[in-house]
């Protein structure tokens, strides 16, 4: 199991989601609806059912196909999830979508826009998480380990859930690559391919943690800007300037989603070498993606985000938290820094 980050500070124990409503997120749009337009964005609010649920009993009710709704992230079935869908409307339709009220699906809002809500159109996420049964004092050591971690940032690992139930996704989509497994349904290749690449940026990141350069920049990083999402490559005369701008979380470091057009440093440099013993360790030959086209393209993923509005609270004997993450973070890799638990956390609402 991988270390923790702030391993040198006690976590609080506790137990994770008693309750759906122990867990609350709410996405951050990327954008508002413009009011005007041929799709209604809705905000709706859904409990004890997955994302695909809710739109496949959407789209039953208003007798549309679930591919003609949009949305910007999933949600997982055991929280109280708030986000934001589109649907094609015409004429009355209006009101009756605005109006939807389905068993676990409630409409907050409703606005017109343009265009179909796309996946990824989101900015982060905003999480109100109550921890139930915490260990004396930890209201004090969540504090501690959230502030630690508001400083230098929280590793963009990708959470246990990532790889399923039984921790297998990652396997298959291994096997999928390798021509050793066939999977007929487009989606669920490229889910499990997916689950592959983030488990070996997972392995790069406890590189660099294993190696004390989480923290460093090396010649040949591809370098991403903290404002703009620009991403260049460190060269040796950039080196010491690069790392000032990283010490004060201007640029953070990228690291491999392993893809047929990922960008990747150049050949020889500090970087690509950690890149290619990844891709020793795992036997692999970065040629197999592109046999899988738009499937398994890559991309650079950053190794460090930012927490914003962290807070903690004492209620009784439950600790309340809240904090936002950018879109594709998780949620329970900083509960785990907080909880320290003897296993990863697998049930989250990160989107």
């Amino acid at each position: 199991m991988m270390g923790y980050f702030s391993a040198h500070l006690p976590g609080t124990a506790g137990v994770l989601k008693a309750a759906p409503e122990d867990f609350l997120v709410e996405e951050i749009p990327a954008y508002p609806p413009s009011g005007e337009g041929t799709h209604l964005f809705l905000t709706v609010e859904k409990r004890g059912i997955t994302t695909q649920e809710m739109v496949r009993r959407i789209g039953r009710d208003l007798g549309i196909s679930p591919s003609d709704i949009g949305i910007a992230g999933q949600k997982d079935r055991q929280a109280v999830a708030r986000q934001v869908i589109s649907v094609p409307i015409v004429g009355k339709e209006f009101q009756r979508a605005s109006n939807l009220k389905l068993d676990g699906i409630t409409v907050l809002s409703a606005a017109r826009h343009p265009h179909k809500l796309r996946t990824g159109h989101l900015r982060g996420n905003r999480f109100t998480i109550t921890l139930r049964g915490v260990t004396e004092g930890a209201e004090a050591r969540a504090r501690t380990v959230l502030d630690f971690l508001v400083a230098t940032w929280l590793p963009n690992r990708f959470g246990a859930q990532r790889f399923g139930m039984h921790g297998d996704n990652a396997g298959e989509g291994r096997k999928v690559l390798r021509g050793e497994l066939h999977v007929e349904d487009r989606f669920r290749r490229r889910f499990l391919i997916s689950a592959y690449q983030s488990q070996l940026f997972n392995r790069y990141l406890d590189l660099r943690t294993d190696e004390g350069l989480l923290d460093r920049v090396m010649v040949g990083d591809l370098m991403q800007k903290v404002d703009t999402g620009g991403i260049f490559e460190c060269q040796p005369t950039d080196l010491t300037s690069a790392q000032a701008r990283f010490e004060l979380r201007k640029i953070v470091p990228t690291g491999p989603m392993f893809g047929y057009t990922m960008m990747a440093p150049s050949l020889g440099t500090a970087a690509a070498l950690r890149e290619q013993r990844i891709l020793d360790e795992a036997e692999l030959d970065p040629a197999v993606f592109g046999q899988f086209g738009r499937l398994a393209e890559g991309t650079r993923r950053p190794l460090l985000v930012r927490i914003e509005e962290a807070a903690v609270r004492q209620e009784g004997d439950a600790l309340v938290l809240q904090f936002a993450l950018p879109s594709g973070s998780y949620a329970t890799v900083l509960l785990d820094e907080i909880m320290k638990p003897s296993e990863p956390l697998k049930h989250a609402a990160d989107g």
